[in-house]
């Protein structure tokens, strides 16, 4: 049996410390027979405090670390020294991670990859870190290549998780790595979590909002709200902006977080969403008024986002009386 072990480090993060037992923990065969054995340790193998106001209790010493096939790191809050410096790889946690078997799997969640950072273990390779301290991690950890944009990074045998829930983000790809999709679907629906997520950090970055005399996008915004019900191209979208089509992409991604198709799409989805709760219409008709064209299409993005068809959504989520359809 596959093992993972978690290691909590002190004042780890109490949420992301339980994602891998419950995703991994969950996770079983066709004969209902576990997949992982899950174990949690800390360097002594005694209480851990956490970040919140209680402490934990393991089982486990980091004795246990030389026998994972999998290592997961949660994230913890680092105290700076009296120099001011924070010091992610204590002589502790450095012996642990030295002793690990060659091959053994290494898993960080959110800022845990400034352990791997400072052991040198990233160096020249691809990861992540939750965006709000990407430009602090790049600029002590220079060799890192660093992509702050994305849920995580699958590098083989280091993979590095965003913030919080990207950590199960990032266990569901392992269990669809190790076992494929139908045993990862199986753990989604017993967790009510999605088997995969679309985009990446970008859409959740804090983004400032631009001045008044700056040139923006959200008027072109509120327009193109107002004409969901027909075509809406690039060009006629940065035309109504007054850019170049180059300028406004490029802009619109600042300010969104997601490109203008992107965008589109969502409110598209969005806009059928409200009519199918709050009309009689015809799914033909909600298509039409979205701009979708077809039922066909709106079926097929309403699944793609949601993955429900419109009249299942329809029975499920419609809230009062509906509009009637000739209204």
């Amino acid at each position: 049996m596959h093992r993972v072990v978690v290691l909590a480090l002190e004042n780890v993060y109490p949420f992301e410390l339980g994602i891998p037992v419950r995703i991994f923990g969950t996770a079983t065969g066709p004969d209902d027979e576990p997949l992982y054995e899950v174990l949690t340790c800390s360097l002594d193998g005694g209480p851990i405090r956490t970040s919140a106001d209680f402490t934990i209790v393991v089982d486990h010493g980091a004795d246990v670390l030389a026998t994972a096939d999998t290592l997961v790191i949660p994230p913890f809050t680092c105290d700076p020294g009296s120099d001011g410096e924070r010091d992610w790889l204590p002589e502790p946690l450095a012996r642990a991670l030295a002793g690990l078997r060659p091959g053994t799997r290494i898993v960080t969640i959110c800022t845990a990859s400034y352990v791997l950072a400072a052991a040198g273990l990233l160096d020249g390779r691809p990861a992540t870190t939750h965006w709000n301290d990407a430009d602090a991690f790049q600029r002590r950890f220079p060799k890192v290549k660093l992509d702050p944009d994305v849920l995580f990074v699958d590098d083989g045998d280091i993979l590095t998780a965003a913030g919080v829930a990207a950590g199960i983000d990032l266990c569901m790809h392992l269990l669809r790595r190790d076992h494929g999709s139908e045993v990862a679907n199986g753990v989604a629906r017993r967790c009510v979590v999605p088997p995969w997520r679309e985009g990446g950090q970008a859409q959740f970055i804090e983004r400032p909002v631009p001045e008044p005399s700056s040139a923006t996008t959200s008027a072109t915004r509120v327009w193109a709200l107002e004409h969901l019900h027909r075509p809406l191209s690039l060009a006629e979208l940065a035309d109504h902006a007054r850019m170049s089509v180059r300028t406004f992409t490029r802009r619109f991604r600042d300010e969104v977080g997601l490109t203008p198709g992107q965008w589109l799409t969502r409110q598209r989805v969005e806009h059928a969403r409200r009519l199918l709760e709050t009309t009689d219409l015809s799914v033909d008709r909600i298509a039409d008024q979205a701009g979708f064209g077809t039922g066909a299409s709106l079926r097929q993005h309403l699944v793609a986002t949601i993955g429900v068809p419109p009249m299942a959504y329809r029975q499920t989520f419609r809230t009062h009386e509906p509009t009637p359809a000739h209204a």
